[in-house]
């Protein structure tokens, strides 16, 4: 069967998935962003169904159908649908890059923060996509599972590399080959979301947490340790301390996880499966260790010297927020610049000064040092060598294969 006209279903255990997203995981308001918004912030969950109802494309689409007549020339302009939270802001509420972009091209952005969780966005983008219609906007940045489902249905352009020799130059290696979207051929990563170890020091009586096994199997551990509730990230990290190799996970492997995984559930050693809500118990040492994001730990850790990170010698496991052009996009080639633009090291810092997640771009250590040193020398944005290597993607999986896989999560978790 075409890939493209793979059923596109989600199965009860997937929706559930989906909605823990929604509510507590990555696709969740992060505590930075909280902070940063004054407290003030919702999930919209009503988006929940536009996943299952996606169909397949009409009969006959290929990528050259969704190509648009390009205005970019005549319309001095280009759309951007954002998450909030997700671009450096200055005084007035301004975004400096953007009005840089803006006043070095002469072409406008129009820069709306409409992104609050994937599914709820992809509800709006949708129906125009199905029907091969442009849906209003020349640039959107989503997770890479949606972004992988949206290539594979032939809903985003493929980009034209001769207009990006920053991106193409500059995107650093562990992000160059997604099995999603091999080449970056229609996408680039906007940022980088590691899975990772911490730790409240307090809690471990000076102890270090540096693996899944100690997570899973030390005793002075037990009833204070906090599993995440995004199935690749806690799964991809067990296997990964299991010596295998979540690229190429397989069926038989993922059953040995979960069976790991059950057996430290079993016998207490997990508090529970938590979503980026575990800041709260790890800060107050409820939790002594858990599985974490990046971004939450840069904000933790400037509130409590309390809490560590660890990279784990087996390995950690990185999600990709990315920029794709949808199809029928009117200013393609506008949007191409602003792409290439992100991926000029100078622009780069900015927005990983402010955003404090994974820079995916060469060579910006000596611009973002300029804005503050700490944070050019903070591993959980810019990897060093060492700890780039260790960085792991889980594979892309078919519809049945997730919706499995998401099912033996789901019994495990007790969602």
């Amino acid at each position: 069967m075409d890939a493209r006209h793979e059923p596109e279903s989600l199965s009860p255990p997937q929706t559930a998935a989906i909605r823990r997203s929604l509510t507590s995981g990555r696709m969740a308001v992060t505590r930075r962003s909280l902070l940063r918004a004054g407290g003030a912030g919702a999930i919209a969950v009503g988006g929940l169904g536009t996943l299952s109802g996606c169909g397949i494309p009409p009969a006959g689409r290929t990528e050259a159908d969704n190509s648009a007549d390009d205005h970019s020339a005549e319309e001095k302009k280009v759309v951007f649908s954002n998450w909030t939270e997700y671009m450096d802001v200055g005084k007035g509420n301004r975004h400096p890059t953007l009005d840089e972009f803006q006043r070095r091209t002469g072409i406008t952005v129009k820069y709306t923060e409409d992104i609050n969780d994937n599914v709820e966005f992809f509800g709006k983008i949708k129906p125009q996509l199905a029907a091969g219609q442009d849906t209003g906007r020349d640039l959107m940045c989503v997770t890479d599972w949606l972004a992988a489902r949206m290539i594979r249905l032939g809903w985003i352009q493929p980009l034209d590399a001769a207009q990006l020799p920053h991106a193409y130059t500059n995107l650093a290696k562990p992000f160059r080959a997604p099995d999603w979207d091999p080449g970056r051929v229609h996408s680039y990563p906007w940022t980088g979301i590691p899975a990772v170890i911490a730790y409240n020091k307090k809690a471990t009586g000076g102890r270090k947490v540096t693996s899944v096994s100690q997570l899973l199997d030390d005793p002075k551990l037990k009833g204070r340790v906090g599993l995440l509730t995004e199935m690749r990230d806690t799964v991809g990290l067990t296997l990964l301390d299991m010596g295998k190799r979540p690229e190429t996970v397989t069926a038989d492997e993922y059953d040995a996880a979960i069976a790991r995984l059950q057996k430290a559930a079993d016998r207490g050693q997990v508090r529970r499966f938590t979503g980026n809500d575990y800041t709260g118990d790890l800060t107050k040492g409820d939790l002594a260790a858990c599985m974490a994001w990046a971004g939450d730990l840069i904000q933790l850790q400037a509130d409590n010297p309390e809490i560590a990170f660890a990279i784990p010698d087996a390995g950690y496991m990185t999600a990709t927020d990315n920029l794709l052009i949808p199809a029928k996009a009117r200013h393609k080639r506008n949007a191409e610049r602003l792409i290439d633009y992100f991926y000029e090291p100078e622009v780069a810092a900015k927005i990983a000064a402010y955003i404090n997640y994974v820079c995916p771009v060469d060579g910006v250590r000596d611009e973002l040092a300029k804005i503050d040193k700490a944070l050019a020398d903070n591993p959980l944005i810019l990897p060093d060598d060492e700890m780039a290597a260790k960085s792991h993607a889980f594979r892309s999986l078919s519809s049945t294969e997730e919706a499995a896989f998401e099912d033996k999560f789901a019994k495990l978790t007790g969602a």
